[in-house]
C-alpha cells in the first residue's frame, strides 16, 4: 500500500525545499557541495560567502546535535556550532553527488569538533573512510579538519565515519570542491594533506574561498631564521605558467621568505609517524624582488640528501610549481639552496605536504550499487549496515546479501524474506545480473510476476512465496524450469500465495573465514567470524608460532644468556633467514612472571609502534613458554649513561633517545583505545637498536587504563599515597629517565653515604639556578646551554607531586623536538662556522608533528 496524502505532501515539500537550497548552492558557490552537519537550516557564510546546507537528502542516519554551551562561544565559526552524531550502526555514509560525477579531481574536506556534545567530556575515537578504502582515524578533543584530493572512481562519493568501539562517531562539517582534472593527480590513490602553508603571509591568519576559488585553506606560516618578503605587484597568472591551472591565489604567492644570504640554504624536516608513508610535496615559487638587470635567481630543491633534486630558475613575478615525486624514510627533510651562478638568496612562497594512499579496496560494481540502492529506495528499507558500498570492506557489508569476490566484486544472492516489502515488484532488481539466488517471501507484494526475472541471466534460486501476487507466471520464467519425467508444468495462477522456486546448480555456498588467534588467561584461542565471499582462510596474527624444537635450534640450545628477570632467562637466538631475536623464556619457578609473561603477549599481539619493541612470535608447547622479540643489539640506555661505559651518548643523541621513548608512551597514552599505561618506564626498560634507535620494552605491567585494578610496586607518588596509578604516572616515570640523560646519573644514587633519589639530588641546583653542574661531566660542555635547560624544565613538568599538574605526553613530546631543534641549529652553525665555503650558516629545522592519526 501506498503512502498516505499527508505524508506525501510533506515528502513532497521538503523535497521541493531541499531542491531549492541545491539549486541555490549551485549558483552561489558552483561545483562546490557544503553540509553543515547538524544544522537544521540552509545559511550563506557571510565571511567566506559560502552556501551551506544541512544533512538532508546526504544522509538517513544519526541524530542533530549541538556542542556544549559551556564551550560554544570560543568559535564564531556556524559550522562548529552544530554536529551529527551516528550511537546506531557500525558505518553511517554520507553520499555525495557532485555535478561532474566520476573520474574528476575533488577536494573533499572533513571537519570535526566534539565540543563535549554529549556531556561526558570523553573525546570518541572512530575511523574515517573514503568510498571502500581507510581515510584517517579521528580522535582529537579540538576543531581540526581532514582533507584529501580524490579522483572519483563513481557518479557517487561517499564519505563513511566507522564505529571501532571507542565512542560514538560524529562530525561537524563536509565539503566538496571540484577541481581542474590535470592538478593533483597522481595515478590510482588519493592525497592526504598534513599541511598547506603561505609562506611570509602576516596580514591574515589563513587563505581561502573565495581568494582561493577551490577553497583551499591556506595557513599563513612564519620562521624566525628567514627573511619576510613581500610585493604590491600583480602576479602573472597568465596561461602559459604553472599557477594559471592550479589557480594558485595572487595573494597567496605575494609573499615569502628567504635565508639571510645567498651562501644560506633554507633547511626543513619533520619525522613521520610511520616511515612506510609516501610524502609528495608542492612547492610554490615566485619571484617577488626586481633583481638588478641580467640577473636572476638561482636554486636546488634537494630532498632526503638529494634523493630528489632539481634546478629552479625564476622570473619577475611569474610563478614556478615543483612537485616532488614520492619519498619516505624515518626523517624526511629538504633544502633550497642557491647555485653558483646566482647571488641572491633561494625563496619560497608557499608548500603544500601530502602523503600518498593507495585504494586498495576495489568498489561493488557499480550496476550492482545502482541496482540495490534502487530497492532500498523503492522499499524503504532502513537497516543500519545499508549504507556505503554493499560489498566492500567485507567486514561492512550490508546484511541479507552474498557477494563474489571479484575485480569488481558482484551481489550474487539477496534475501529480503520478512523484510516488509510493499507494492510491485521492483524493476531496479532485473539490473543485479549476477544474482544466482534471490528470495523475496513472506512480504506484502502486489501485481503480476513480471517477465524481467526471466532475463537475468545468472538466476538459478526464485522464492516469491507468501505475497499477495496475481495473473500468470510468464512463460518465459516457466521455461526456465526444469521439466521432470511424468510431470507436466501448467501455468500457475498466482492470486495466492505463489510459490516459484527454479532449481539450483548445485553450487555450494562458500564462506571466508577469518580465524585470529589469541592468549586469554594464559591459554591459546581462537575466534572465527564469517562473511560472505570466497573460500579461504586468513590469519590476523602477525606473530608466528614457534615449536620448542625451533626455540631451541634458534637460541643454540640455549647458549647465549643476554638477560634475566622474574619471569625467567633471555637468550640470543638467530632465525633461519640471519635474523636476529630475543627469547624470552618463562621459568616453571616464577611465581610473578606468570601473569606478566601472558599481558606482555596479549598486548604486544595487538599494539604496534616503531618506538616499541616488537613480538616476533612466541612457544606454547607443554612446559616449555617463550616470547621472541627483535634482538635490541645496543642494550639499554642505563648501560650507556653507565660511568663504566667508555662510549658517551653525545646531548643530541640523548635527546634523540628521549624523543623515541616520548613518542611510544604518546602512543600508548592517546593511540591506544582504551590508553595503555606502562607502570614500569625506566632507562633499563628503553633498548636502544643497531641505528641507536630507542624502543621500549617490558610492558608485563602494562594495563589498558579503564581496566586498572591489579596492585604492583611503583616510585609514583600518587601510587604510595591513593594505591593506584594513571597516565599521570608514566609521565612522572618519564621525567625521572629525563633526568637521568641529561645527568648521566640512575634513578637512585649510591654513595658511602647512602642512597638518594636523583630528583631530590636535582632540586636544589635547580633552585639556585646552577644547570651547568646538573649536566653529566661526561658531555665536556659540548651542548647548546638553551636546549640543556629547556630539558630541564621539561622534566620539571613531569614530575609535581600532584599528578593533576603534570604536563601531558602531546606537550612534551612536541617541547623535546624543538629542544632537539635548537640544538641542531647551534651544533650546524658551529661547523659551518668553522667552514672555508661558509662564513655562517643561516639555517631554520622545522619538526612538523606527525599526522596524530596515521601511527
Amino acid at each position: 500500500m501506498g503512502r498516505s496524502t499527508p505524508a506525501f505532501s510533506f515528502s513532497l515539500l521538503a523535497s521541493l525545499a531541499l531542491g531549492f537550497v541545491l539549486v541555490v548552492q549551485t549558483q552561489q558557490n558552483p561545483g562546490f557541495i557544503s553540509i553543515d552537519c547538524g544544522a537544521t537550516n540552509a545559511y550563506i557564510e557571510k565571511e567566506n560567502n559560502i552556501a551551506y546546507q544541512t544533512d538532508e537528502g546526504f544522509i538517513d542516519s544519526g541524530k542533530n546535535m549541538q556542542i556544549s554551551t559551556e564551550v560554544i562561544y570560543r568559535t564564531s565559526l556556524q559550522l562548529s556550532k552544530n554536529l551529527r552524531s551516528f550511537p546506531n550502526g557500525t558505518r553511517n555514509c554520507y553520499t555525495l553527488r557532485p555535478d561532474r560525477g566520476k573520474n574528476n579531481t575533488y577536494l573533499i574536506r572533513a571537519s570535526f569538533w566534539y565540543g563535549n556534545y554529549d556531556g561526558k567530556n570523553q573525546t570518541p575515537s572512530f575511523d574515517l573512510y573514503i568510498d571502500t578504502n581507510y581515510w584517517s582515524t579521528v580522535g582529537s578533543s579540538i576543531f581540526f579538519n581532514e582533507e584529501m584530493m580524490y579522483v572519483s572512481q563513481a557518479d557517487d562519493i561517499q564519505v563513511c565515519l566507522v564505529n571501532t568501539g571507542n565512542g560514538v562517531p560524529f562530525i561537524s562539517a563536509l565539503e566538496l570542491r571540484t577541481l581542474g582534472d590535470d592538478i593533483y593527480r597522481l595515478g590510482s590513490g588519493f592525497l592526504q594533506l598534513h599541511w598547506r602553508y603561505d609562506i611570509g603571509q602576516s596580514s591574515k591568519t589563513y587563505i581561502r574561498y573565495p581568494i582561493d576559488v577551490y577553497d583551499r585553506i591556506w595557513t599563513a606560516k612564519n620562521y624566525n631564521l628567514w627573511f619576510i618578503l613581500n610585493t604590491t605587484y600583480a602576479i602573472d597568472l597568465s596561461e602559459d605558467n604553472d599557477a594559471y591551472k592550479y589557480k594558485v591565489p595572487g595573494d597567496v604567492v605575494r609573499t615569502a621568505q628567504r635565508s639571510m644570504k645567498a651562501s644560506s640554504p633554507m633547511y626543513l624536516q619533520w619525522t613521520p609517524s610511520i616511515s612506510t608513508n609516501r610524502w609528495i610535496v608542492y612547492f610554490y615559487f615566485v619571484e617577488i624582488e626586481r633583481l638588478a638587470d641580467g640577473l636572476q635567481r638561482e636554486f636546488t630543491i634537494s630532498i632526503n640528501d638529494n634523493q630528489i633534486k632539481t634546478t629552479v630558475s625564476l622570473e619577475y613575478l611569474k610563478p614556478v610549481i615543483v612537485v616532488s615525486t614520492a619519498v619516505t624514510g624515518s626523517l624526511i627533510s629538504f633544502s633550497i639552496e642557491s647555485t653558483n651562478n646566482s647571488g641572491h638568496p633561494p625563496i619560497l612562497n608557499a608548500m603544500e605536504y601530502y602523503t600518498f594512499s593507495d585504494l586498495s579496496n576495489v568498489p561493488t560494481a557499480q550496476d550492482d550499487v545502482k541496482a540495490i540502492n534502487g530497492i532500498k529506495v523503492m522499499y524503504y528499507i532502513e537497516r543500519e549496515s545499508w549504507q556505503g558500498d554493499p560489498c566492500v570492506p567485507s567486514y561492512y557489508k550490508w546484511d541479507s546479501l552474498n557477494y563474489s569476490y571479484g575485480n569488481p566484486p558482484r551481489i550474487i544472492s539477496l534475501n529480503l524474506s520478512s523484510s516488509g516489502l510493499k507494492g510491485l515488484i521492483a524493476t531496479s532488481i532485473s539490473n543485479l545480473t549476477a544474482v544466482v539466488s534471490l528470495d523475496l517471501s513472506n512480504n506484502s507484494l502486489t501485481g503480476s510476476v513480471p517477465d524481467f526475472l526471466a532475463q537475468m541471466p545468472s538466476l538459478r534460486v526464485l522464492n516469491l512465496s507468501g505475497n499477495n501476487l496475481n495473473g500468470s507466471l510468464p512463460q518465459t520464467l516457466l521455461k526456465k524450469k526444469p521439466k521432470k519425467k511424468g510431470i507436466s508444468v501448467a501455468p500457475i495462477i498466482a492470486s495466492v500465495a505463489a510459490v516459484l522456486v527454479l532449481i539450483s546448480l548445485g553450487a555450494p555456498a562458500v564462506l571466508w573465514i577469518i580465524k585470529r588467534r589469541q592468549i586469554q588467561n594464559g591459554a591459546a584461542v581462537t575466534t572465527t567470524t564469517t562473511f560472505g565471499g570466497s573460500t579461504g582462510t586468513l590469519e590476523l596474527s602477525k606473530n608466528r608460532h614457534f615449536t620448542s624444537t625451533e626455540v631451541a635450534r634458534i637460541t643454540d640450545n640455549f647458549r647465549t644468556i643476554i638477560g634475566e628477570g622474574g619471569f625467567g632467562k633471555v637468550y640470543f637466538g638467530r632465525l633461519h633467514n640471519g635474523s636476529q631475536v630475543a627469547v624470552k623464556m618463562l621459568s616453571q619457578s616464577s611465581k610473578q612472571g606468570y601473569k606478566e609473561f601472558y599481558r606482555e603477549a596479549q598486548l604486544l599481539m595487538v599494539v604496534h609502534h616503531r618506538n616499541l619493541v616488537s613480538l616476533i612470535g612466541y612457544c606454547e608447547e607443554f612446559e616449555n613458554t617463550a616470547l621472541i622479540y627483535e634482538f635490541m643489539s645496543n642494550g639499554n640506555v642505563r648501560q650507556h649513561l653507565s660511568a663504566r661505559n667508555p662510549n658517551v651518548l653525545t646531548w643530541s643523541q640523548r635527546l634523540q633517545i628521549a624523543i623515541n621513548a616520548a613518542q611510544g608512551l604518546e602512543y600508548l597514552h592517546n593511540g591506544c583505545k582504551p590508553p595503555i599505561i606502562h607502570r614500569d618506564l625506566k632507562t633499563p626498560n628503553i633498548l636502544l637498536n643497531e641505528n641507536m634507535q630507542a624502543k621500549i620494552c617490558d610492558f608485563g605491567l602494562s594495563k589498558a587504563f579503564v581496566t586498572e585494578q591489579d596492585s604492583y610496586i611503583s616510585t609514583c607518588p600518587e601510587f604510595h599515597i591513593l594505591g593506584h596509578s594513571s597516565q599521570k604516572s608514566d609521565i612522572y616515570s618519564f621525567g625521572i629517565v629525563l633526568f637521568e640523560l641529561i645527568t648521566g646519573h640512575p634513578a637512585i644514587i649510591r654513595s658511602p653515604e647512602g642512597s638518594m633519589h636523583i630528583l631530590h639530588w636535582v632540586t636544589p641546583f635547580i633552585e639556585r639556578g646552577d644547570i651547568q653542574s646538573i649536566v653529566d661531566p661526561r658531555l665536556n660542555d659540548q651542548f647548546n646551554i638553551s636546549s640543556v635547560q629547556k630539558a630541564m624544565e621539561i622534566a620539571m613538568a613531569c614530575v609535581p607531586m600532584n599528578a593533576d599538574e603534570r604536563a601531558d605526553m602531546n606537550c612534551v613530546l612536541s617541547e623535546l623536538k624543538e629542544c632537539l631543534t635548537v640544538e641542531i641549529i647551534s651544533g650546524r652553525s658551529q661547523r659551518m662556522g668553522n667552514s672555508e665555503r661558509r662564513s655562517e650558516f643561516d639555517t631554520t629545522t622545522m619538526e612538523l608533528d606527525s599526522h596524530p592519526y596515521a601511527r
